[in-house]
């Protein structure tokens, strides 16, 4: 397994996010040695659909994404629309890219980096009912398990976990990749 000693991971959601989809990523990078950080819009702390709780490490509007190695985006229907209406949020997804940044994102959390306009080139997946969306930003969708693009690991739902984990830990243990 890659060690991510040293690494510090992102992970950014709201209340209504898709438990599993933020619990096994941040398992999978813990055990990899990085330090996973909760950040969300406000302080506290947020709770998933079927109820897992986790406490808020930073808030979206107080963090620089120079100060971390990669973003993880879960999914989940309300998280993921309510993060693309945060603009310090998308303004924090968008300076992942801009940096060459590892980002992975699962399922509906694709609509935050639709709202920050970094999707247009890439190719990508997500739970089907954003392909779309994600098409009309200028993305080539497809149906699979888990997709890499450049640094950018997307997924479809929660089944796909152990290939999204995997793919994440690869990716940020490559770190930054060229634009």
């Amino acid at each position: 397994m890659t060690d991510l000693t040293g690494r510090t991971v992102a992970f950014v959601a709201t209340d209504g996010y898709e438990d599993s989809e933020l619990t096994e990523p941040w398992r999978a990078v813990a055990d990899a040695g990085a330090q996973p950080v909760m950040i969300a819009p406000e302080a506290g702390e947020i709770e998933g659909k079927k109820g897992h709780r986790q406490p808020v490490d930073r808030v979206s509007g107080e963090v620089d994404a120079a100060e971390f190695d990669a973003l993880v985006l879960p999914g989940g229907v309300i998280n993921a629309d309510h993060l693309r209406m945060d603009e310090p949020a998308v303004r924090f997804a968008r300076a992942f890219f801009e940096a060459g940044k590892p980002v992975a994102v699962i399922c509906h959390g694709a609509w935050l980096l639709i709202e920050a306009d970094v999707v247009r080139g890439r190719t990508m997946t997500s739970y089907p009912s954003l392909q779309t969306d994600l098409r009309n930003a200028g993305a080539e969708w497809v149906d699979r398990e888990v997709v890499v693009d450049n640094g950018l690991v997307t997924s479809r739902r929660p089944d796909d976990l152990p290939a999204f984990n995997a793919k994440l830990v690869e990716e940020v243990g490559e770190g930054r990749h060229a634009a």
